[in-house]
């Protein structure tokens, strides 16, 4: 009698701790996690237990049972596949469906816009702006920098790709160059292998050159194979280049915003390509794939002159009386009505 009130017993108290299981485990597939409505961030450690997780949830009030949480996660074999990172908990998610994201590391990202024609110190001010990044690069020069990406014998103008790149929290800026530098090697190698016939570039790298030029002078992206063109053809000829942006960036921070002559006289400045023949020591900016093509699929024509309209395009002249008219009537005669004079003269000669 007595045995058959103690199996009775163990049979009751069972069938409770099943039902509450029962009720749990349908809770927790379920019913909503706490948010307070909105969405949550909830950083997940390196190293960070299951256990640790769920007691920290708990404790903000996100689930009520942090012993379910951690029990499903060792039952389901997934306690030790969660993957560190910031996570967005949204309104209406289950705990089970918060736990297969700690699993699948669907991890909360973040975009970084380096944009075409930014050189590399306009680049690192926006990466140094960056909240969600860890910085580890401030104080450090270009030569440092390029040495901490790996990349130590590499002058650093051009050799990013402008693009959006996703990353979550806890990347670095290391890692941002790093992608945006493999990148611009992947394309600028892509774009070399299907160049045109009979270019005037020795390298790769006289392309990309070549491309930061471009991305600077053009102001309609139509315009970018016939710019290139011009420029293609004085390099042929072995006529300079004469382009304003490479002096503007020889210059750097001493250029206060106006292109006075004596600065197109100036033969200490190596970018100045109104005095030192072919391309320029390096690339000026970051150009973009747009640019890159351009300068490896130049427009066949005979202009070897442009000047710029002032409304975004250019006017091409193939010879240097057509080209003195264009600049007469687009830019001195705007000059005189009090327009700076950069870029009167581009390839003026």
């Amino acid at each position: 009698m007595t045995w058959n009130r103690t199996f009775g017993l163990l049979f009751l108290l069972c069938s409770f701790l099943g039902g509450w299981l029962w009720l749990e485990w349908r809770s927790f597939n379920q019913a909503p996690i706490n948010t307070g409505g909105e969405e949550l961030l909830f950083t997940v450690s390196p190293g960070e237990s299951m256990n640790t997780v769920a007691h920290r949830l708990a404790e903000r009030g996100v689930i009520e049972n942090a012993a379910m949480l951690s029990w499903v996660a060792r039952y389901k074999e997934l306690a030790s596949r969660i993957q560190a990172g910031e996570y967005i908990l949204a309104p209406g998610m289950t705990a089970s469906r918060l736990l297969d994201q700690f699993v699948q590391g669907e991890v909360t990202s973040y975009s970084l816009t380096l944009v075409e024609g930014w050189n590399f110190s306009q680049m690192l001010a926006e990466i140094a702006r960056t909240p969600a990044l860890e910085h580890t690069l401030e104080g450090l020069n270009a030569t440092e920098i390029m040495i901490r990406i790996g990349h130590p014998d590499v002058h650093p103008e051009g050799r990013f790709f402008p693009d959006s790149y996703h990353f979550s929290r806890g990347m670095s800026d290391v890692d941002i160059l790093q992608r945006a530098y493999q990148t611009m090697e992947k394309i600028l190698q892509q774009e070399w292998q299907g160049r045109a016939d009979d270019l005037p570039y020795k390298t790769a790298d006289e392309a990309l050159i070549m491309a930061s030029i471009i991305e600077k002078e053009t102001g309609l992206a139509e315009e970018r194979q016939d710019i290139a063109g011009v420029f293609v053809r004085r390099l042929q000829k072995g006529m300079l280049l004469q382009t304003d942006p490479t002096i503007i960036y020889g210059l750097g921070e001493g250029f206060d915003g106006n292109l006075r002559r004596n600065h197109l006289k100036d033969n200490k400045n190596k970018y100045n390509t109104y005095r030192h023949k072919g391309l320029p020591p390096t690339p000026i900016a970051m150009p973009g794939r747009e640019s890159i093509h351009a300068a490896l699929h130049p427009a066949p024509g005979k202009a070897f002159y442009f000047v710029a309209r002032g409304n975004g395009s250019h006017y091409f002249s193939a010879t240097l009386k057509e080209h003195n008219r264009a600049v007469k009537k687009y830019q001195l005669r705007k000059h005189k009505k009090g327009s700076s004079a950069a870029g009167e003269g581009k390839a003026n000669k």
